[in-house]
């Protein structure tokens, strides 16, 4: 047997590893990545939590209308434009136990704001105990540049998203 060297017949064997050069090229090209994907995932985010704030909003509303029938008296949604937020009076929140139940899209995890409300002018709608707005309107939602807008049918009562 020959002596043991560190050549085979084709030159010397490299050790495994990458150069410098290799590694900066793969830096390069994931920072190229990373700035086309992180703008499109934070305006997915955005069209997500916009989404899902308006239909916790026609939820409520539906919500609002369904429990003003089911007891045959009346039931109100106050929105707080200023605060993100609305309230149904007389409804027990079952996170704080409070007297009423509210919900401010501010926080999280929708972190939204309401752009407006408008129900003939006013920021608050009533059901009667049939179930009926005392007028439509809409509530229109936002997160960033995303937004959508709830619709209140004046007539029926029913609360929908526009997509």
């Amino acid at each position: 047997m020959g002596k043991s060297t560190n050549c085979d017949r084709w030159g010397p064997r490299r050790r495994g590893g990458f150069s410098l050069l290799e590694l900066v090229v793969v830096m390069v090209i994931v920072a190229i990545l990373a700035s086309i994907v992180t703008p499109r995932y934070g305006k997915a985010i955005a069209r997500y939590r916009t989404t899902a704030a308006a239909r916790k909003v026609a939820a409520d509303l539906t919500f609002a209308r369904k429990r003003a029938r089911i007891s045959s008296t009346s039931q109100a949604v106050n929105f707080d434009v200023a605060n993100d937020g609305y309230q149904l009076p007389g409804v027990t929140d079952m996170k704080t136990s409070a007297a009423n139940y509210s919900v401010i899209l501010s926080s999280a995890p929708y972190k939204a704001r309401i752009v407006s409300a408008s129900f003939d002018g006013d920021e608050n709608v009533t059901f009667d105990g049939y179930g009926v707005p005392d007028s439509g309107g809409t509530v229109v939602v936002a997160v960033g540049d995303s937004s959508k807008t709830i619709l209140l049918d004046a007539d029926s009562g029913k609360a929908e998203v526009q997509e």
